[in-house]
């Protein structure tokens, strides 16, 4: 039932009025907890402060808030990678007590979540060098790419691209380790920080740069090869969903392939599982494109005839 606030002094409705609030929110959301297995306190911000962590350790040099002599910079990276460990770890965990508990009524006693989530936290981590190098070659394209770029510090600090590269490129390591919700919360993340949606199932090749960078999306089951270039508002994506025969969507090939030595130009759409654009093609900005087309291709709409009308003075 609504309270009255007429004729109620503030205090006085805090006290009664608040407890009322607050059992009703408990109980809607017990009931979606309950029905839709949502899990972990606080695990958005959990994920953040391991993003936070991670990039300390990709790029020391531009996240260390102290002296960046090699000494220290040796053990403030080793504090981050343990910190990084530790907190992942920690996360997985959790994830896998949920789903465990939910699906085959196990405890959090079970050994073996606790031994899946050690084994995915030292690969993950053992990784991140890899990783690293590969990032490299991103930041490498973002320089002889945009003549606008001053340096690689200039790159790594301020392009955006870079942001949601590394945050992707970090999520796909467990995305393809069959880690739920925390990919995604990643790539969410920098969405929210860039314009830019990665999702982390997509597979990206080495030299990719994302110039500009607002509205790009990049669908799950898109795979992009080595040395391409977008531009803002490009979309890799599906044109529609398939259902079966309970109504359900089908995870199938939806996204389309982009090969080698490709560019897209700003707010080109290109869509579908069976769409390959060949390597070495250039699209033109604003293209619907929803077919293949061969290697060494040039896609651009013709050029519309705007009406100018002069105004007398």
């Amino acid at each position: 039932m609504k309270a009255k606030v007429s004729n109620i002094k503030i205090n006085d409705w805090l006290k009664t009025e608040t407890f009322r609030i607050a059992d009703r929110l408990i109980e809607i959301n017990d009931m979606e907890v309950s029905d839709h297995h949502i899990s972990g306190f606080g695990m958005k911000n959990k994920v953040y402060d391991l993003l936070t962590y991670l990039k300390g350790a990709l790029y020391p040099y531009i996240y260390e808030n102290n002296d960046t002599d090699i000494q220290f910079l040796e053990a403030a990276i080793n504090k981050k990678v343990t910190d990084s460990a530790m907190l992942l770890n920690y996360i997985l965990m959790q994830v896998y007590f949920s789903v465990c508990a939910e699906e085959r009524k196990h405890t959090e006693d079970c050994t073996h979540c606790a031994e899946k989530a050690d084994k995915i936290t030292m690969e993950f981590i053992d990784h991140l060098p890899a990783l690293r190098e590969v990032l490299s070659t991103d930041v490498a394209a973002a320089v002889r790419g945009d003549p606008a770029a001053l340096s690689y510090e200039d790159v790594i600090i301020s392009y955006p691209c870079v942001e949601a590269i590394t945050i992707y490129r970090l999520a796909h390591e467990l995305f393809i380790r069959d880690v739920p919700l925390i990919p995604r919360i990643m790539t969410e993340y920098a969405h929210s920080q860039t314009g830019i949606d990665i999702h982390p199932g997509a597979k990206i090749g080495k030299y990719f740069f994302i110039d500009h960078g607002t509205g790009v999306v990049i669908g799950e089951t898109c795979t992009i090869g080595n040395n391409v270039k977008l531009y803002q508002g490009v979309t890799l994506g599906a044109r529609s969903f398939d259902m079966d025969e309970n109504g359900e969507l089908l995870r199938t090939k939806r996204h389309p392939d982009i090969e080698d030595n490709v560019i897209i130009y700003a707010g080109a759409t290109i869509l579908g599982g069976d769409t390959c654009v060949g390597h070495d093609s250039i699209i033109g900005g604003n293209v619907w494109l929803t077919k293949s087309v061969h290697p060494y291709s040039k896609v651009y709409n013709s050029t519309p005839q705007p009406t100018v009308k002069a105004e007398d003075y």
